[in-house]
C-alpha cells in the first residue's frame, strides 16, 4: 500500500516522500482514513510504529483543503504530551508535513523548565500548540491563549498521561474545550485508565489495535542477570567493555539513580551522561544530541523522559532497575528491535525482585535463561 491511496493532499504526500517515507506502517493505513472522515479515533500500537504521523497527517490534511486560519491565541489544535522531549519531537513532524501547505501552517511546542514569557509572546498565531498539562494551565492563567476553539485534541502517549499523576491538571484543560470537538487518543498499551477514559473524552470512537508481529517481537533478544544492588555497577561496566557496546540505552527508577549510575561510568573512563526531569532543558537536548551522534557510549534514562527519545536502530537496551509495571517493561524493551534490526534488552534482576520478574515475562509471554552474576569473573 502506499500513501497515495490514503487520499492526502498532494503537498503533504511530496513531504513524506521527501522524507523517505516509502509505505504507511500498519497503525498510520488503518488511522489516517478513519481521522480523515472526523471520526474519534483510539489508537494502539507499540513504541515506533509511527503514532505520530498517523494524526500529524490527517490534522493538516484538513488544514490543507480549508481556509486559511485567522490569527488569533485561539489554536485550532491542541495535542497534549507528557514530556518537554516528546513535545519537541512531535511539532518537529508537524513542521516537516507542513512544508509548502496551500497557505502558512504555524506550530509550536510550549513545556516548562524554560521561561515563559518568550512562549507568551510567541504563542500568538498559533494554529497546532503541542503542550505539556502544567505549562498549557499556566498561559491559559495568565490569558495567553484560549481553549475554546480547539477543534482537535490529541492525546500522545495517553497511557501516561492518565496515569502520571496528571488526572488533576487533564480534567482542568478538558473542561477548557469546546463539547465538539474531534478527539485522537494514541497510546503503547491499553490500560484500565484508557478504558475509562474512552467513555468520557470519545464519541463513537473508531478502535484501531496493532499487534506485535511474532517477527517483531523475536528482533528483541532478551536477557537477564540475577545481581545484588551493590554488585549493578561494577556488572554494568564488565558488559559494556566485554561486549564493546556502543549505543547503550540504561533504564533507572529515578533521576538520582540516573546521575550516580552516569556519573559512576564517566569516572571509569566510559562517556555517559543521564537524562531525567530535574536537568535543564538545555542538558537534556544537548545528552540526547551526543547519544545519538555517538559521543556518548551510555545514555541513562527514567522512563517518562525516555518517551521523547526515539531512535530507529538502538542495538542495547539495559534495565538497571525493574521498572514497575509490565507495561513499562515493554516500552524500555521496545526501544530496540526495530526496523527490521535485531536488538538486546538486557535486565538486572535482584533475589528479591524475582517473582515480579516472572509476571512481567508471563505478560510478554517471553521466557529467558537467567545467568547468576556471581559465576562471572569481575
Amino acid at each position: 500500500m502506499s500513501f497515495v491511496k490514503l487520499k492526502l493532499h498532494p503537498s503533504i504526500l511530496s513531504n513524506i516522500t521527501s522524507l523517505g517515507y516509502e509505505s504507511p506502517t500498519p497503525i498510520q493505513a488503518q488511522a489516517i482514513p478513519v481521522l480523515i472522515k472526523g471520526r474519534d479515533l483510539l489508537g494502539i500500537a507499540k513504541t515506533g510504529s509511527g503514532k505520530t504521523v498517523s494524526y500529524v497527517a490527517p490534522i493538516l490534511n484538513k488544514m490543507a483543503y480549508g481556509h486559511a486560519p485567522k490569527k488569533s491565541r485561539q489554536p485550532k489544535v491542541l495535542v497534549l504530551v507528557p514530556s518537554r522531549e516528546l513535545a519537541i519531537q512531535v511539532v518537529e513532524v508537524f513542521k516537516e508535513l507542513s512544508h509548502k501547505l496551500p497557505h502558512p501552517i504555524k506550530s509550536m511546542a510550549i513545556y516548562g523548565g524554560v521561561s515563559i514569557n518568550p512562549q507568551m509572546k510567541a504563542i500568538f498565531g498559533v494554529d497546532i500548540l503541542i503542550a505539556t498539562p502544567g505549562r498549557l494551565l499556566d498561559l491559559q492563567r495568565s490569558s495567553a491563549i484560549d481553549l475554546s476553539k480547539v477543534e482537535t485534541l490529541v492525546l500522545d502517549e495517553a497511557d501516561k498521561m492518565l496515569n502520571l499523576g496528571f488526572e488533576k491538571e487533564m480534567q482542568e484543560i478538558f473542561e477548557l474545550l469546546p463539547g465538539k470537538r474531534q478527539n485522537m487518543l494514541f497510546s503503547a498499551t491499553l490500560s484500565d485508565q484508557l478504558a475509562g477514559i474512552n467513555r468520557v473524552l470519545l464519541s463513537n470512537p473508531e478502535v484501531v489495535e496493532i499487534k506485535d508481529n511474532a517477527e517483531d517481537v523475536e528482533l528483541i533478544n532478551l536477557s537477564g542477570y540475577f545481581v545484588s544492588d551493590d554488585r549493578k555497577g561494577p556488572l554494568l561496566r564488565h558488559l559494556l567493555k566485554e561486549n564493546e557496546m556502543s549505543q547503550v540505552l540504561v533504564f533507572t527508577s529515578s533521576g538520582v539513580k540516573a546521575d550516580a549510575v552516569a556519573r559512576k561510568l564517566y569516572h571509569n573512563g566510559f562517556e555517559a551522561d543521564s537524562i531525567h526531569g530535574k536537568k535543564s532543558q538545555y542538558a537534556r537536548l544537548k545528552a540526547l544530541e551526543d547519544f545519538k551522534s555517538g559521543k556518548l557510549q551510555v545514555l541513562v534514562a527514567t522512563d517518562l523522559i525516555s518517551r521523547g527519545i526515539d531512535f530507529l536502530e538502538l542495538p542495547y537496551v539495559i534495565n538497571y532497575e525493574l521498572p514497575r509495571s509490565p507495561k513499562d517493561f515493554v516500552h524500555r524493551v521496545g526501544r530496540t528491535g526495530r526496523a527490521k534490526t535485531e536488538g538486546l534488552a538486557i535486565t538486572f534482576v535482584t533475589r528479591e525482585e524475582t517473582h515480579h520478574f516472572k509476571v512481567i515475562l508471563k505478560k510478554m509471554k517471553r521466557y529467558i535463561d537467567m545467568v547468576d552474576s556471581e559465576t562471572l569473573d569481575f
